[in-house]
């Protein structure tokens, strides 16, 4: 059974991330110990709320971006950020200022843009079209709950995208580093069929 480590940093819908990973048979250790994230064989980072908020408190566990960054940058550990989580490796949030992300991936997050009779936050069941191929990830539909979105600066780390008013990035990444926007843990069938991938890639 492969052990995942899904971080605590006070940013996350952890307890329903936790039993969608137990769905799909993960071993899951909830955790704010920065060893942990060492010892597992994959990562998850959840988060909900502001980008600042969010980096801010990821931050302020004393290790944990170091950790972040063995783990994944060095290691080579397969990482899935969600929502938030996914946000934050861009290099810089653009909510209420200007706020450095984990860098892992060249972009940034602001507003989704208004369009007429379409509400913000982009909230509810959308479709996931992705592009090209990726062991993770299919099209289908997810559930999103989201007020801002990534740009990235490579097109060819979007994997997928969805629509509300326009295009919107639905998942981004490369090497061993996977983020999606939506919520697999609400995503029913389609999000566990999705984690389940996530525990088997090999990247």
């Amino acid at each position: 059974m492969k052990s995942v480590a899904l971080i605590d940093y006070g940013a996350g819908n952890l307890h329903s991330v936790a039993n969608a990973l137990k769905a799909v048979g993960a071993d899951v250790l909830v955790t704010a110990d920065p060893k942990d994230v060492l010892a597992a064989t994959r990562i998850v980072l959840p988060g909900v709320g502001a980008f600042a908020h969010c980096m801010s408190a990821l931050s302020a566990i004393p290790g944990m971006i170091d950790a972040l960054g063995d783990a994944v940058l060095r290691n080579e550990t397969p990482f899935l950020g969600i929502c938030v989580g996914m946000q934050l490796m861009a290099g810089e949030g653009r909510e209420h200022g200007v706020t450095p992300g984990l860098g892992w991936i060249a972009g940034s997050v602001g507003p989704v843009a208004p369009a007429p009779d379409l509400k913000i936050p982009h909230m509810g069941w959308n479709d996931v079209d992705v592009s090209g191929l990726h062991p993770v990830l299919q099209g289908g539909e997810a559930y999103f709950l989201h007020g801002y979105a990534f740009t990235a600066d490579d097109p060819e780390q979007v994997l997928a995208l969805t629509d509300h008013g326009g295009p919107i990035v639905a998942a981004i990444g490369r090497d061993n580093m996977l983020g999606v926007q939506f919520h697999p843990e609400k995503s029913q069938a389609y999000g566990l069929a999705t984690l389940a991938r996530f525990m088997e890639w090999r990247p």
